[in-house]
């Protein structure tokens, strides 16, 4: 592990970066090419007074399940630092990797940010996670699958739920019009490992409240994904809230030139640039609160 101090940010706050691997963390065998947690914590200047505990988002870029996308990792984390979260990135195992080493880095993942929430400020029960396209599927999974066989030996089902979860026009439904090479990815040719995977089906009452948005005109995630999954949640009473944006291309992240060469971001509905206030608020309202002197 490796600290770093990156600058000072957030008006009298000093921004430091740590990179864990999971896998010799927890001393385990690797099971994946990944694993790699990266910290971004802040800490109050002296003078600025004590460091107080508030919420912590892990954020799960998407790939398809082939990479981990940079435009949805550090981008993304920064903006909910502003905010006075804690940020952490993982970077999970993807192909030739299948299901289920990248849900069991994610549940490392949360076991890790609970069992250091001290070190990192976290208050109990304030960790979120948010995931974009093939990484919402991910995060999904995680917050329907924390109590199943392939993760009990990591830890108890409460260390490794989130408290609540942000899909980012999310892959979900593994039939019918869909991202094929997200699940071929995922679970090879195993076609009733397909079909348990998907997430409309993993859908349960207890499973933690989200946030979901998609772009109506997804070119490469239709958004009868978001559509399917809502109605499950709907059905089985989790509370949720959705927003779909009329226009926009999959992977926009935050949909701004952080994430994209300066004059070139692509035509799309002008409120998505605002979907992380709408996705805090939400979370803010299901009882992960803000640390409002922090934000810039």
């Amino acid at each position: 592990m490796e600290k770093t101090e990156v600058s000072p940010v957030l008006g009298g706050y000093t921004m430091y970066s740590q990179t864990v691997d999971l896998y010799r963390y927890f001393g385990r065998e690797r099971d994946g090419a990944a694993g790699h947690l990266t910290c971004l914590s802040w800490r109050p200047a002296e003078g600025v007074g004590a460091r107080r505990e508030g919420p912590a988002v892990l954020v799960l870029p998407g790939g398809g399940y082939q990479y981990t996308s940079g435009r949805e990792a550090e981008p993304v984390a920064m903006r909910f630092a502003a905010k006075g979260y804690q940020t952490f990135i993982l970077r999970y195992s993807c192909d030739p990797s299948r299901f289920p080493t990248a849900l069991r880095e994610a549940a490392m993942a949360m076991c890790y940010i609970r069992q250091n929430r001290e070190q990192y400020a976290v208050a109990a029960n304030m960790v979120a996670a948010v995931g974009f396209s093939a990484g919402g599927h991910l995060c999904g999974t995680l917050g329907c699958l924390y109590d199943c066989p392939e993760v009990t030996d990591i830890a108890p089902p409460e260390v490794l739920r989130p408290d609540a979860l942000g899909l980012c026009y999310p892959v979900a439904v593994s039939w019918g019009a869909t991202h094929e090479g997200s699940f071929r990815m995922l679970c090879g040719e195993d076609l009733q490992l397909r079909r348990r995977l998907s997430l409309e089906k993993l859908v349960r009452p207890d499973m933690p409240p989200v946030y979901l948005w998609h772009t109506a005109d997804d070119g490469a995630v239709p958004v009868r994904n978001s559509l399917l999954l809502a109605q499950a949640l709907d059905e089985a009473g989790v509370n949720f809230a959705m927003r779909i944006y009329p226009h926009g291309p999959h992977g926009v992240s935050l949909a701004n030139e952080l994430v994209y060469p300066a004059g070139q971001v692509p035509p799309m509905s002008g409120e998505i640039p605002g979907w992380p206030e709408d996705m805090a608020a939400f979370w803010a309202d299901c009882g992960l609160g803000f640390r409002e002197e922090a934000q810039v």
